[in-house]
């Protein structure tokens, strides 16, 4: 039997295999190949399965955009409080 190192990509012939589909047993280099709840599959038998790839991490803001966004808001607030407080002046002084 032939070491993985000597097996070739079933899809690039040029390409060395980096690992074997356990659902159709053919050879696949890294591009070809992707992990599917702990199992290595091709393309082709991950899209016969119908598993979607793995979904991206969800979006997150950066720690400066968060910071940036804390100072916005507290200068916003800042700016609607002497607002109230010019109101409620006016209010008193009439």
């Amino acid at each position: 039997m032939h070491s993985l190192s000597q097996k070739r990509c079933f899809n690039h012939a040029e390409r060395e295999a980096a690992a074997r589909c356990l659902e159709c047993g053919q050879f696949f280099c890294r591009e070809c190949a992707s992990e599917h709840d702990g199992r290595i599959l091709c393309s082709a038998c991950l899209t016969k399965k119908g598993h979607k790839r793995e979904k991206s991490a969800p979006f997150t803001l950066s720690k400066q955009a968060v910071i940036v966004l804390k100072g916005i808001s507290g200068i916003l607030l800042a700016w609607f409080l002497f607002w109230l407080f010019g109101l409620l002046v006016l209010a008193i002084t009439e």
